[in-house]
């Protein structure tokens, strides 16, 4: 009696968890059936909150339901990447991922997620190369006279960035080096008091977007040196990039924009988003609309988006230790 009566309970969990496993298959199937909330770990009127109401716009119109947008600004990004982190594994929630929320990651000690461990990999959907420029004023017009100029007077050329461990500064800090020079940093808080200490002419140099930047070079405010991508930008085809200098070699930076969701997450919801994401990245209207964003569009699998962010993990961890900048 007390065999059958095991071989029955052992029958009944057997039943319930293939009619779990079904269930749960067959809802992620049926994905998306209510609306999604899509985290910008940024302020409004940003990169990264322009790119994601362009995708958030385009996919509800694929997906039959609202994508809604969420921002969650706060240090560099990692207020918005714990919320994602922490959310239901169920593809109603996703995020935007940034080589800044990476670089970030790499400059805290103490994050309550895991950068990569934490997050499944949707797909990478833009790059963008930054833009090197400098005051009107400044006596060296190209990155060789620069870069001559700074290893002939170490410490004298100041720079600004957005924030210490923005894209921005860790982009100076390779650009330094790889040059082999060094340069004085002065953080501000955001893009735009950076460009006004440059504008202003308290600062010499300053690396940011060139969505950040386009009006003020196109109006020669400001004066551009370089772009830091291997290839000229599309927004700024006059303008050289760093390697065209000679001076430093293999130098390419761009900042980068992907869709993630929590670790967990549906396969077939991540294999769904990523079709959704790569069909939305074809169309001409949302082509367009993120090249006036200032972005080149991209697309990719989730396991290569994956590999992109581990590798990018690496790269920028390993200049923020050459650059002897602590955790904290």
């Amino acid at each position: 009696m007390k065999r059958r009566t095991q071989k029955r309970n052992l029958l009944c969990l057997a039943i319930a968890s293939l009619a779990y496993v079904a269930g749960w298959q067959a809802s992620a199937q049926e994905w998306p059936q209510r609306p999604i909330r899509f985290i910008v770990a940024f302020g409004a009127g940003g990169g990264a909150d322009i790119i994601g109401r362009i995708l958030a716009q385009a996919m509800q119109d694929k997906l039959n339901q609202p994508v809604v947008i969420e921002n969650r600004p706060g240090a560099g990004g990692t207020i918005g990447n714990e919320a994602v982190a922490r959310a239901e594994k169920d593809g109603y929630t996703l995020g935007i991922m940034t080589a800044g929320q990476i670089i970030a990651a790499t400059t805290r000690r103490a994050l309550r997620y895991d950068a990569l461990a934490d997050f499944d990999p949707v797909s990478l959907v833009a790059t963008a190369s930054l833009l090197i420029v400098v005051r009107p004023d400044f006596p060296f017009s190209t990155i060789k006279e620069l870069v001559v100029a700074a290893k002939a007077e170490p410490g004298k050329i100041v720079f600004a960035s957005s924030g210490f461990g923005a894209t921005q500064h860790f982009s100076a800090e390779l650009f330094m080096q790889t040059a082999g020079i060094k340069m004085v940093h002065v953080p501000f808080r955001n893009s735009p008091e950076a460009i006004s200490s440059v504008l202003g002419r308290q600062v010499d140099v300053l690396f940011d977007t060139i969505s950040a930047l386009l009006g003020q070079v196109q109006s020669g405010e400001l004066r551009a040196l370089a772009v830091t991508g291997k290839e000229r930008f599309p927004a700024v085809p006059d303008v050289p990039t760093v390697i065209e200098s000679g001076m430093v070699p293999g130098y390419d930076v761009t900042t980068w924009y992907g869709v993630f969701a929590p670790r967990g997450t549906p396969r077939s919801v991540i294999d769904k988003l990523n079709r959704t994401l790569n069909e939305i990245l074809t169309e001409g209207p949302v082509r367009e609309r993120l090249a006036g964003a200032g972005v080149v569009v991209q697309g990719s699998t989730p396991e290569a988006f994956g590999a992109f962010m581990s590798s990018e993990f690496a790269r920028w961890n390993a200049v923020r230790e050459a650059a002897g900048i602590e955790q904290r």
